[in-house]
C-alpha cells in the first residue's frame, strides 16, 4: 500500500493546473506558461479559460501563438491607472482564453500541453492568483478558481500561483540554466582532474607495493628450491 501511494501522489499533483516556473522577480517581465493535463479518460480538454489578476493589473502581456490553438484576449477598465514606464495604462488584459480549432489539437487523455505569456512589470506584491477554467469536450468544467491559504490543507481545486519575490533577493530569487552551467563548466572538471590525480597516484603506489612483494616471494622460493 505504501508502495502504490508513493507511485500516485505525483501523479495528483502533477494533474492540477499549474504555472511554471512558479517563482518570478517582482518589477520584471516574465515568461511564464500554464501547463494543462488532462484528467479525463472519456474527454478531451477543448478550451482553457485564465483569469489575469485585477487586484494586481499587469501593464502589459503577450502571448505566444499556439499551434492548433486560437487565443482570444478580453481587456477591462481600471478605475485607478496604473503608470508604466512614464505612461498612464487605464485599461489591462484580464482574460486569456486559448480554443482548440479542431479535434486532433485537443488535450487528450494521458497528455498536457502548456500555453505561453509574456507579462509585467510584475507588481510588488507576494504573489499572483490566476483563476483557470478547462473545458472538456463533454460539457465538463472543471474551476482551478481555489486560493491557497497558508497554514491550511491544499484546497482541491487551487488556482495557478505565480509567487514573487523582491529583486535582489538572491535566496528566494529563481536562478537561470546559465548561470548554473558556468558554474559547472568552472568548478566540475577542476574537482575531477584533482581526484583523478590522487586516484592515479593511489594506484600506481599499490602496484609498485604488489610487484615488490610478488619479487620477495619469487627469490624465497628460489632459495628454497636450492
Amino acid at each position: 500500500m505504501a508502495a502504490f501511494l508513493i507511485g500516485v501522489m505525483p501523479a495528483v499533483a502533477f494533474a492540477h493546473v499549474k504555472v511554471t516556473p512558479d517563482t518570478a522577480t517582482q518589477g520584471g517581465y516574465a515568461a511564464v506558461s500554464f501547463r494543462v493535463p488532462n484528467e479525463r479518460d472519456n474527454a478531451s480538454t477543448t478550451k482553457i479559460e485564465v483569469q489575469l489578476p485585477t487586484d494586481h493589473p499587469l501593464a502589459s502581456v503577450s502571448v505566444k501563438p499556439h499551434p492548433g490553438w486560437s487565443y482570444e484576449i478580453t481587456k477591462t477598465k481600471l478605475a485607478t491607472p496604473i503608470e508604466s514606464h512614464g505612461a498612464q495604462i487605464s485599461e489591462v488584459v484580464d482574460k486569456i482564453t486559448w480554443t482548440a480549432v479542431d479535434s486532433n489539437s485537443a488535450i487528450n487523455p494521458g497528455e498536457y500541453d502548456e500555453f505561453s505569456v509574456s507579462a509585467g512589470p510584475l507588481p510588488a506584491t507576494d504573489q499572483l492568483v490566476f483563476k483557470t477554467l478547462q473545458h472538456y469536450s463533454n460539457g465538463e468544467v472543471v474551476r482551478w478558481i481555489q486560493d491557497p491559504a497558508p497554514g491550511a490543507d491544499a484546497p482541491e481545486r487551487p488556482a495557478p500561483v505565480l509567487k514573487l519575490v523582491p529583486k535582489g533577493d538572491t535566496a528566494s530569487s529563481p536562478s537561470t540554466g546559465t548561470d548554473h552551467a558556468v558554474l559547472a563548466a568552472a568548478s566540475v572538471p577542476e574537482t575531477e582532474s584533482g581526484a583523478g590525480v590522487s586516484w592515479a597516484v593511489g594506484l600506481s603506489v599499490a602496484s609498485l607495493v604488489i610487484s615488490l612483494a610478488c619479487v620477495a616471494m619469487m627469490a624465497v622460493r628460489s632459495r628454497r628450491a636450492q
